[in-house]
């Protein structure tokens, strides 16, 4: 899709809050584990546009380089140096054995540029204050099964993906390929590389490495933003199949809030915006809580009246985003401001 869903990602806080994340805001194991609480999306009722909504590459380890026509530190080929003089004091032609390609021999202007699938591996360089320590205590468990050297690189890349996710998603999308490329198996990085292939845009492949977490750990929190990428892919009937799930009932207030979202929104890209506003008025509209996923159920539910033409109401119901929406989350007074005028 054409929107931008940075910014508008559905939190994944909740559905289980036992997720082992990387942060200590019950994001576990996301890419996000280093800096803690991760930005939600609305279902189409985005602070700035009504579509902007709702809720890897496996490198291969690093290629070396052959010892050539050395074995073991002797000659290869029984023992006698190119030319069939030995070796040793004044014995030898002095010229480098034939076939050797030991990097020790080759000038550096000379050897291979690395790969596509080298660089993934290497990924983009770890910042020297990242250590991994910054990640959750139950990442870092899930992590204990490597060794220790590649545990402690996997860590720091994981990290590294969570402090950047916001402001350099596909930066952060690297560093957790990086940590795929090593660590393919657990599902706690898989599920790291899905959240940061999402924050970049790279929708397809979110959903696959979601998809992939799922099946190693059987969580279903990731439901919200795996629907929304649906909708991002252009098949928003598959958004609102995984919104139907039974597991959604038993979601917490703010995966639920997402949840609907993300369907509302894909109940508007079908263009059925009486269908839209049903999902979105079994919401807990009217909750007192001033949480941002309340605001954001309002807001969406604003748009949403306004693009069936009910600009009455809609203004109703920008007032009071606009009165919950203390961290200025959205651009309810503005909205509700140009309602104003139009019908003044």
């Amino acid at each position: 899709m054409a929107e931008d869903r940075r910014g508008q990602r559905p939190s994944r806080g909740g559905a289980s809050g036992g997720r082992g994340g990387a942060s200590g805001s019950g994001r576990s194991g996301s890419s996000r584990g280093a800096q803690g609480g991760g930005r939600s999306s609305d279902s189409r009722g985005d602070s700035r546009s009504d579509s902007r909504g709702g809720a890897g590459r496996t490198g291969g380890p690093k290629g070396s380089s052959s010892r050539g026509g050395y074995q073991g530190g002797k000659p290869a080929g029984g023992g006698k140096p190119a030319g069939g003089k030995p070796a040793g004091k004044g014995g030898g032609s002095g010229r480098r054995p034939v076939g050797s390609q030991d990097r020790a021999f080759r000038p550096r202007s000379e050897e291979r540029p690395r790969t596509t699938e080298q660089s993934v591996y290497d990924g983009p360089d770890l910042p020297e204050d990242v250590t991994g320590a910054e990640l959750d205590r139950g990442v870092r468990a899930q992590l204990k099964g490597l060794p220790e050297k590649l545990a402690a690189r996997v860590a720091r890349h994981l990290a590294a993906a969570g402090l950047l996710i916001d402001e350099d998603p596909e930066t952060a999308y690297q560093h957790t390929l990086a940590a795929r490329a090593r660590a393919s198996r657990l599902a706690v990085v898989r599920e790291a590389t899905g959240e940061a292939a999402y924050a970049a845009g790279h929708y397809a492949e979110a959903l696959a490495e979601l998809r992939a977490a799922k099946r190693m750990n059987g969580a279903t929190d990731y439901l919200p933003i795996m629907a929304d990428c649906h909708r991002a892919l252009g098949n928003p009937e598959q958004a609102i199949k995984l919104a139907k799930s039974p597991s959604v009932a038993n979601f917490i207030p703010e995966a639920k809030a997402e949840m609907t979202l993300v369907e509302a929104g894909a109940r508007r890209d079908m263009g059925q915006l009486d269908a839209a506003l049903r999902t979105l008025e079994l919401a807990p509209l009217m909750s007192k809580s001033r949480s941002s996923w309340v605001v954001r159920l309002r807001y969406a539910y604003a748009d949403t009246l306004e693009a069936a033409g009910r600009e009455a109401d809609a203004l109703a119901w920008f007032h009071r985003t606009h009165a919950i929406d203390s961290e200025q989350l959205t651009d309810a007074a503005e909205r509700a401001e140009l309602l104003e005028r139009r019908q003044a």
